[in-house]
């Protein structure tokens, strides 16, 4: 069997993957997307984003997407309002109007990096199933279907549980002991209307420590709701998501005496509930360099979500495409380069997280949140709002 060789293999076709291999394109490199999903539509891609001026915008104009990327805002949606478990509003912020920090489904974003990418640059159906070093810089990829490919510059776009990460780091994800979980409402104004009222035009929040109910209202008058959860992993193992009355019973009953319009975000889920466990990565992850190999995104800096997750992984693959072409043939010197600003960058970042999650769920939910809203200073600096 013949293996084929890649100067450029990115493993995982996420929005960091995807910008890396658009930025190297725009700079007439060429790249090879290696992603486990079968196509493009195999599975839904998340909810809606909101993209940060000083990362995810500039990201996408370095890759030249700006346009295409203000043709799938959905405006008005920066709106955000608190409520407390009885359904009363303790804080409401509408949109400016600014688009400072516009929303826009992750499906949507990914569509129009793909979009931009030439065709076969990124392969389907290939899941990574062991990678190994080969000397001087290169690396050998396996597939899961047997076959294997040889790369000059692997990259590890390919999320928490990485493949590629183990050639630089030995670190693992850690469980921090909160767990979110997915359902859709979907044709809410007209099916769902007292859930619809009270979520808003934009985002959500309804908190008490220990759990809450954060939902964002999507384009196509859908309602996608994050039930969040401080529970111990055997908890949420307790749980049969695959029977989703059983598990939407289980996960509603955590909040039994809340207003009924916020109860039915949960009750009236239209989709089977989805478990996200929140991991993360230790503080300030950092590797020593590895020729031939680094990474990005949740990748390289795994931490709880905080809104900043696309935007920095976004970034990551503009800023490694950008030291590439930079850098010419010396490979070594753009991977050197690109690493000390992505510990430098992301470092803070891990405060930040650890912060917001701690305002929506620990001891002053929902009023730290409020605070960090209203723009009372923060002891981490926290970013203005969770995404």
């Amino acid at each position: 069997m013949t293996t084929t060789h890649h100067p450029i293999a990115i493993v995982g076709a996420g929005l960091g993957g995807l910008t890396l291999a658009r930025v190297l394109h725009v700079h007439g490199i060429p790249a090879n997307v290696f992603e486990a999903d079968p196509s493009a539509a195999s599975r839904t891609q998340g909810g809606q984003l909101d993209i940060h001026e000083d990362d995810g915008q500039r990201a996408l104009a370095d890759a030249g997407l700006t346009d295409a990327f203000r043709a799938i805002i959905h405006e008005g949606a920066e709106a955000l309002r608190v409520l407390d478990q009885d359904g009363k509003l303790l804080h409401d912020e509408p949109d400016d109007g600014l688009a400072q920090r516009p929303e826009v489904l992750r499906g949507d974003l990914r569509g129009i990096l793909l979009d931009s990418l030439p065709q076969r640059t990124v392969q389907w159906g290939r899941k990574v199933s062991a990678v190994r070093s080969l000397g001087d810089g290169r690396h050998e990829l396996t597939f899961t279907d047997g076959t294997t490919v040889t790369s000059g510059l692997l990259v590890g776009a390919d999320g928490a549980w990485s493949k590629v990460r183990p050639l630089v780091s030995d670190a693992t994800p850690r469980y921090i002991g909160t767990t979110f979980i997915d359902t859709y409402l979907h044709d809410a104004d007209r099916k769902h209307r007292a859930a619809a009222e009270a979520v808003g035009v934009g985002a959500m929040y309804a908190l008490t420590p220990g759990k809450g109910i954060v939902a964002h209202r999507e384009a196509g008058d859908v309602l996608h709701t994050y039930v969040q959860l401080s529970r111990p992993a055997d908890w949420i193992a307790g749980i049969d998501f695959t029977d989703a009355s059983a598990a939407t019973a289980r996960v509603a009953a955590e909040f039994d005496g809340w207003a009924p319009e916020l109860r039915a975000l949960i009750t009236d889920g239209e989709t089977t509930p989805v478990a996200r466990m929140i991991h993360t990565l230790p503080d300030g992850h950092r590797w020593d360099r590895e020729p031939g190999v680094t990474l990005l995104g949740d990748a390289a800096h795994l931490m709880p979500p905080s809104g900043d997750g696309a935007n920095l992984a976004m970034f990551d693959g503009a800023e490694l495409a950008k030291a590439i072409a930079a850098h010419g043939d010396d490979l070594e010197a753009a991977l050197t380069a690109y690493e000390a600003a992505l510990f430098a960058r992301t470092e803070p970042f891990y405060a930040d997280a650890h912060e917001i999650l701690d305002l929506c769920l620990g001891d002053r939910a929902p009023f730290g949140l409020i605070d960090l809203f209203n723009g009372v200073p923060q002891g981490g600096g926290g970013t203005r709002e969770q995404g």
